[in-house]
């Protein structure tokens, strides 16, 4: 692979011109394409095959109305003495209530005083908007127009709030990342010394993004994407992108030292680039392996976020060549140019880091550890939901709309349950009665409604008002508990039941992710352990970055908890609410930082390794290792953590904690376990950490990724390039 990647790195070093031409050409017709096939993107989310997917589909089957249509409620509140039940507020809201008919897309609109909802005090009272069309195939000017129809009550002093998905808009980046990309070219500034060198991997990882985010919007036209799927790509193309660049431009300021600019060029990629191939694989399969989860909104998630990384590395082993090839040794700081030899004498930080760790070994290992166990006891007390209108910033319309419902109307309001029950032809007002009665005993159920039979009559709805919130444990036990009648229920009519409505989907899709999470871990843990035998030659060392890793990921969901889920220093890093965490995140945080963290022990260990086989003593290879690795690793590392801390100034929840979760997880992972716990770790292995089976080297393919294979074929073919120089 390493003698591959120099001959295309002399390629694309060569023939620069073509090389810029062609992904010039690339991202125009990915921008025309973006601009042209784009669609809508979606805030629900579910999974085909749970009960309460299946009973949604009997719903738009049997009852002839699409159970994935969009809706929305417009909320009327008074305060003070003032009631809505007459006068003036009550003709404006009837007058709103025939706006809101006439909207664009509208089907039918519940006015509030024929449904009778309106609260028991006459405060509070709400319509309810449902549409002809899905929630994603709303337009802009679909949404305004509801906004302006219910808002024609506001002349009557009536506060008007609205909720429900047709009202929510689609996740877009705003300015947050741009805060990351000026810390991290400040990083690169001081890293390298030289502007050209640190504008290098800044302008090879906004190409990148660019091509990923155009082939999302592009995507967008064909398939229901989450509206966060662009944010999450954004996000992670923007670091692994400068990452990449940032390992290759290294290298090939250290090239230079000894050669021209196209062999230094060849040997960079050949070299650095194999481990960026090795480091972007590890992300792309973590993230392409929730497809295996079985979840399709995750699946396409990662898909799309894999995609931008995968984009990202081929733009470092061809377009960063190219650009090298412009760039010459412009990316040398100007004393280096002049002939000015690097000062010597001084320690590097990284050997003396190095030396500390491995005669404090003990002490480096137990300290580390002891702080991160402390740090993952939250993650003990971890809850999963989706993210509903409580979810939102407190100022946002669909906020304020879902508390003064539940103010009004009782904290189970927003979570109705919907009970579908199927039975013979004309039985199901019957069955449905029965169900009533059973689901009106149970625990935590304010109100049943009575059953409502389609025209076949083998099929009735039955709404159920809980008593706790839609996230709650309560309704989640409910829904539970409903279930769990079931098999008496059909024994004694003959009919079934099942649960659906908003809550009961989010508790089972939160269900699904919770199952999936230990199966998935163990498939990255399992992977992790197969890639780095392969690259280290070893069994002891791959069991310890894998355990590593481990640590990092308690230690991201154990801060994440504290912050999000219990509050602490909410207000720092602007979190407006509480509540469970989204169900999705754990296992997304589990792919990327596997990935992350593996990026970083095979640029810290596999100098090590190299070292240790060309004879140096076990705790001296250990300080070369990271000798040589700290100072890229660390402006890596800082590069990372600015990337993502600037998305925790999002005001999206779910972008906010996934920003916070990799940036608190890669510092852990960097600093605390890669820098400091893996160099000690080897130290007390000794020689042990290299061993493996005669018989196991023998059956392992040879992956090369420090380039031994290169060097070798470099210096055997020396004479033959000189003379072609010549």
């Amino acid at each position: 692979m390493a003698t591959l990647l120099y001959r295309l790195g002399r390629f694309s070093f060569r023939r620069r011109r073509l090389v810029l031409a062609l992904w010039v050409l690339v991202l125009a017709l990915l921008g025309v394409g973006a601009v042209t096939l784009s669609g809508s993107t979606t805030s629900a989310f579910s999974i085909p095959g749970t009960e309460s997917s299946r009973a949604l589909d009997v719903i738009g089957e049997k009852m002839g109305g699409g159970g994935n249509t969009a809706s929305a409620k417009v909320v009327f509140t008074v305060s003070g003495d003032a009631t809505l039940t007459g006068g003036s507020p009550k003709a404006a809201i009837e007058r709103a209530v025939a706006k809101l008919q006439t909207a664009p897309q509208v089907a039918a609109v519940a006015d509030p005083y024929e449904s009778q909802t309106v609260s028991q005090d006459g405060q509070t009272a709400y319509a309810t908007v449902t549409y002809r069309v899905a929630a994603v195939d709303l337009t802009e000017a679909d949404k305004e127009a509801l906004l302006a129809a219910g808002d024609t009550a506001k002349s009557a002093g009536v506060g008007v709030e609205y909720g429900g998905d047709a009202t929510q808009a689609g996740t877009e980046a705003g300015a947050t990342e741009v805060l990351g990309v000026v810390v991290a070219a400040v990083v690169l500034l001081v890293t390298f010394g030289a502007l050209v060198a640190a504008g290098l991997p800044l302008l090879t990882a906004i190409v990148s993004v660019g091509v990923g985010m155009a082939g999302i919007q592009i995507a967008t036209g064909f398939f229901d994407l989450s509206g966060s799927t662009s944010a999450l790509a954004l996000m992670l193309g923007l670091a692994v992108g400068i990452d990449y660049a940032l390992f290759i431009v290294t290298r090939y300021r250290h090239e230079l030292g000894a050669r021209d600019p196209e062999e230094a060029a060849a040997r960079a990629v050949g070299t650095a680039g194999s481990a960026v191939v090795f480091a972007g694989l590890t992300v792309v399969i973590a993230l392409a392996a929730l497809a295996v989860v079985g979840i399709p909104f995750l699946a396409a998630m990662g898909f799309a976020a894999a995609g931008t990384v995968a984009v990202a590395v081929v733009i470092s082993l061809t377009l960063l060549p190219a650009l090298l090839g412009f760039a010459g040794t412009k990316v040398l700081p100007k004393k280096q140019r002049a002939g000015a030899a690097e000062p010597t004498g001084k320690t590097p930080a990284g050997e003396r880091w190095a030396r500390a760790v491995v005669k404090h070994r003990v002490l480096a290992l137990l300290v580390p550890v002891l702080a991160i166990g402390v740090v993952a006891i939250p993650a003990l007390d971890l809850r999963l939901a989706l993210p509903d209108d409580s979810s939102a910033a407190p100022d946002s319309t669909q906020r304020k709309a879902y508390d003064q419902l539940a103010e009004g109307f009782g904290a189970g309001f927003n979570g109705p349950l919907v009970i579908v029950v199927e039975a013979p032809a004309g039985q199901a007002a019957t069955a449905g009665a029965q169900a009533q009665k059973i689901i009106s005993g149970l625990a935590d159920v304010v109100l049943v409604t009575p059953p409502t039979p389609n025209q076949a009559g083998d099929t009735a709805l039955l709404n159920v008002i809980p008593k706790s919130g839609p996230t709650s444990e309560d309704t989640k036990d409910l829904v539970h508990a409903i279930r769990a009648q079931e098999s008496g229920f059909t024994a004694a009519t003959g009919a079934t039941l099942a649960v659906t409505g908003t809550a009961a989907i989010n508790i089972d899709v939160s269900e699904k992710l919770s199952d999936a999470l230990l199966p998935y871990l163990a498939v990255i843990v399992g992977l992790a352990f197969i890639l780095l035998m392969l690259v280290f030659r070893s069994i002891l060392v791959p069991v310890k970055a894998t355990l590593g890793f481990l640590l990092s990921v308690v230690a991201a969901f154990g801060a994440l908890v504290a912050v999000f889920q219990w509050g602490w220093l909410a207000d720092l890093f602007g979190v407006d609410s509480t509540g469970p965490l989204v169900s999705f995140i754990p296992i997304f945080l589990i792919g990327i930082l596997f990935g992350l963290a593996m990026d970083y022990e095979l640029f810290l260990v596999s100098r090590a390794r190299e070292d240790y086989v060309h004879g140096a003593a076990p705790d001296e290879a250990i300080i070369s290792g990271v000798k040589h690795g700290a100072r890229v690793v660390t402006a890596a590392a800082l590069i990372m953590i600015s990337v993502f801390a600037g998305f925790v100034l999002a005001d999206d929840t779910i972008i906010k904690s996934i920003g916070f979760a990799l940036a608190f997880g890669v510092a852990v992972d960097a600093f605390l376990v890669r820098m400091t716990i893996v160099p000690a770790v080897l130290s007390l292995l000794g020689r042990s950490a290299w061993w493996l089976p005669r018989w196991l080297d023998r059956a392992l393919p040879n992956v090369d990724v420090e380039g031994e294979q290169l060097t070798k074929h470099l210096a055997a073919t020396e004479p033959e390039r000189e003379l072609q120089h010549i």
